[in-house]
């Protein structure tokens, strides 16, 4: 496994990581995703630790806060081997402050997933989305005060717009506080929307992605076919309409790239596809997901090898879609706004 710093910190992340989202498995929509037990969760994590990959990722809104009891109690006797990161802005009860990045909400939650977590601190923690109803310098004081009482490490967002994160760390700049390097993101040869202005924010501002859903929602296993009827056991039946949307056809398209691309390397398409983003500026580490341990073992072979140039070139033609503006006028001035490479 190699690592790679995360964004601007001093921070090692190895180049996958596994998302613990599949842990706990309450309710239908987190259901669909998985439901692994504390037994199963052991042995995945026995698989990861053995292949060098040591960051866990989770948030408190997966399976209403399962996914972080089953991690924590799958990590015990062996929390020193592992980075976990976690999220937290999202509705997680009734009470009208149970919800957003306040001082109250994320002074709350970080304690129950302290305690969830069964650890004394968080490495990474991320707000899981922009809280407009709150003003940046109450949610960075509160994120900094955290810092402070040793109990999480480094600051990260997901799901921000550029003026999100742009006005975010304005005021980190301004206050002295800590200054978010982690944005972790939807990102996939089915979704490069990323591509437009979170990468270029990210390498100007020093920002790793962590990267969300890398196989598109569950579309580039390599059992969505052109002509054929989903397969049975896919969580696509129960979250479809709830993931990135994304056209059939343009699915079926990049697959079909894929398809060449893994006769010429005799690698799986899932492999294929995480390696793709191994490739792209700003990844430092592509989250991914299994419901067992057979998905885990295939996801763990897209290291160990590299693309070639041509490749990459094919599946990037396959994947390139029309920018929305202003993406696509800036692209014709590439002389002084080039793009990421």
């Amino acid at each position: 496994m190699d690592y790679r710093r995360l964004g601007a910190s001093g921070l090692s992340v190895p180049l996958l990581s596994f998302g613990a989202a599949t842990f706990g498995g309450s309710g239908e929509f987190f259901g669909a995703w998985g439901s692994s037990d504390v037994a199963e969760a052991r042995r995945m994590i026995d698989l990861c630790l053995d292949a060098g990959v040591t960051l866990f990722d989770t948030a408190d809104v997966y399976s209403k806060g399962n996914s972080e009891t089953v991690l924590g109690e799958a990590l015990k006797g062996r929390r020193d081997k592992a980075l976990i990161s976690t999220k937290a802005t999202f509705r997680f009860g009734d009470d009208p402050n149970d919800v957003g990045s306040s001082r109250f909400h994320i002074l709350k939650t970080c304690e129950a997933q302290l305690k969830r977590l069964q650890t004394d601190h968080i490495d990474i923690f991320q707000l899981h989305g922009f809280d407009a109803m709150t003003p940046p310098e109450e949610v960075l004081s509160t994120l900094d005060q955290l810092v402070r009482d040793g109990k999480i490490r480094y600051v990260g967002v997901s799901n921000f717009s550029g003026w999100h994160l742009m006005k975010s760390l304005a005021v980190a700049d301004r206050y002295g506080y800590p200054r978010y390097v982690a944005n972790q993101t939807y990102y996939s040869l089915i979704g490069r929307d990323y591509e437009w202005e979170l990468m270029p924010l990210g390498l100007d501002q020093g920002l790793g992605a962590l990267v969300w859903s890398p196989l598109g929602w569950g579309r580039l296993t390599g059992k969505i076919r052109r002509g054929q009827p989903l397969p049975e056991v896919s969580r696509l039946h129960k979250t479809a309409d709830m993931g990135p949307p994304v056209s059939d056809e343009y699915v079926y398209t990049v697959v079909d790239a894929l398809d060449e691309v893994a006769k010429e390397t005799g690698k799986s398409i899932p492999q294929i596809a995480l390696n793709w983003l191994l490739h792209r500026p700003t990844v430092s580490s592509v989250i991914i997901g299994a419901r067992n341990e057979q998905q885990l073992k295939d996801n763990l072979g897209a290291i160990g090898w590299s693309l070639t140039a041509e490749q990459i070139a094919k599946l990037d033609a396959a994947s390139e879609t029309p920018k929305a503006y202003p993406y696509w006028h800036q692209s014709g001035f590439a002389e002084r706004n080039p793009p990421p490479v």
